[in-house]
């Protein structure tokens, strides 16, 4: 099994564990940043979008709630646990767009080319291993259709000049010697989507506990 691989797994199992649990985790500190994620999208009725890495479905419902009974949300996460977590929320909140949530790697989207006005994903891209956040966006253009519209939210790295926290020093510390507990790291997300050809629109920075979060739309340029 390679290392890419084992990660996979190990990041699937962990999300298995904790669906249950997730929201007392991380959601109160994490929710207000996806919302600038959800706001940045500008969702119009009728509109079909995807979200990549979609947890409990949290962000699922305010799509769901954007797009409206013309729309549609497509939602693709590695965790089975969190699919069903997310399944039971969609059922109680009975949204009126269409919603379709699988298990899917986001390496290899199981849709087809042009098939989304925008995109959507909080806390997810810089859970895969350096080498693979350019294939992973290129997959995600791949399925947008010209002038599409991706909003990344994501740990971020510091500014020049500017120093890490304590926590995020403790915390990136953690990533590279206990990754199975502290699966993910700060990446420079304007930077990656910027190399694989998206256009960045906008950039907002934020802060979770001290550390930097970075919430960023992209467009797919026109042919």
């Amino acid at each position: 099994m390679s290392d890419s691989t084992s990660l996979h797994e190990s990041n699937r199992a962990f999300y298995d564990r904790i669906s249950e649990a997730y929201d007392l985790i991380a959601d109160s500190s994490e929710r207000a940043a996806r919302l600038v994620g959800i706001r940045q999208l500008s969702l119009n009725p009728g509109k079909t979008v995807l979200e990549m890495g979609f947890g409990t479905g949290n962000e699922i419902i305010d799509l769901a709630a954007a797009v409206g009974p013309t729309g549609a949300v497509h939602g693709i996460d590695i965790s089975p646990g969190m699919l069903a977590v997310a399944q039971r929320k969609i059922a109680k909140a009975h949204p009126s767009a269409a919603v379709d949530l699988r298990v899917a790697d986001a390496r290899e989207l199981p849709f087809g080319d042009e098939s989304f006005d925008a995109a959507y994903s909080s806390f997810t891209l810089e859970l895969f291993p350096p080498d693979e956040i350019e294939f992973t966006l290129r997959e995600v253009a791949r399925v947008l259709r010209p002038g599409g519209r991706f909003s990344n939210v994501s740990m971020a790295k510091v500014g020049p000049g500017q120093h890490p926290s304590t926590l995020e020093e403790i915390y990136i510390w953690m990533h590279r010697h206990f990754p199975h507990i502290v699966d993910c790291r700060p990446i420079d997300a304007p930077a990656r989507l910027t190399e694989t050809g998206f256009e960045i629109a906008e950039r907002v920075d934020l802060e979770i506990w001290t550390m930097p979060v970075c919430a960023v739309l992209a467009i797919k340029p026109d042919r």
